[in-house]
């Protein structure tokens, strides 16, 4: 999926040739300190920032430099940090602007139809603005908008990000349930160790821009001395 990646800011680079394989219908969970390029890592498969070396793959095609919209209709969406969600527009709204580069309008209304079968708060308040959702509901509501374009990989910024711990339980669990029916591929960015690791096939360590461990969940969730080391806990 990625091979030789590097990122940054300006003259700064931030990641340093990542190497990176997430396969198709599992869900990677990327973890680490505070700015250890987490969240660069997934603006630069997104197109948000250009990488300066690399290869993001992506079935087997090299989609570096790529423009954001061709992404989307290679099959990528990204939910961002702080989940994006357009406050002036209605729920319903939000959620069409995923769908609106589809030429299949038929497709779009059934995937449509069907993020209301799974999120059925939203379909209850469909009418409401985006400034009146609660924090849950807006996390929905971002989630939602990806999963109308039927995104074969699904780049995942903190979810966790100021929700209830029943919400977050939530929202993990209809991640695993997304794999599970459709074969989603997810790359999840939280700093929710525990809840990630506990959703995730895979765990990925990142630390100062590099991936030092790339293993099982399970074994990272239960070698101590790797929790220790790398994760705090």
């Amino acid at each position: 999926m990625v091979r030789g990646l590097v990122a940054g800011y300006g003259a700064a680079p931030v990641l340093r040739a990542i190497d990176l394989t997430v396969p198709a219908g599992t869900i990677a969970a990327v973890v680490g300190a505070n700015g250890a390029g987490k969240t660069t890592l997934l603006r630069a498969l997104s197109g948000m920032i250009r990488p300066a070396a690399g290869q993001v793959l992506l079935a087997g095609e090299d989609l570096r430099g790529t423009p954001v919209e061709q992404l989307v209709r290679r099959g990528m969406a990204h939910v961002p940090e702080g989940r994006g969600v357009i406050s002036e527009l209605t729920v319903d709204e939000n959620l069409r602007l995923g769908g609106l580069w589809r030429r299949d309008r038929a497709d779009a209304g059934r995937a449509l139809d069907e993020v209301y079968q799974l999120f059925e708060p939203l379909a209850r308040r469909r009418r409401h603005l985006g400034h009146q959702l609660s924090g849950g509901e807006r996390q929905m509501l971002a989630l939602g908008r990806a999963l109308v374009g039927r995104p074969r990989l699904l780049l995942l910024d903190e979810p966790s990000l100021g929700l209830a711990p029943r919400v977050v339980a939530r929202t993990m669990a209809l991640l695993r349930q997304l794999r599970d029916r459709t074969g989603l591929t997810v790359l999840l960015v939280e700093q929710n160790v525990r809840s990630a690791l506990a959703v995730a096939d895979q765990g990925v360590v990142m630390s100062l821009g590099r991936v030092v461990i790339a293993a099982p969940a399970v074994q990272l969730r239960d070698d101590v001395d790797l929790r220790h080391a790398y994760l705090g806990f």
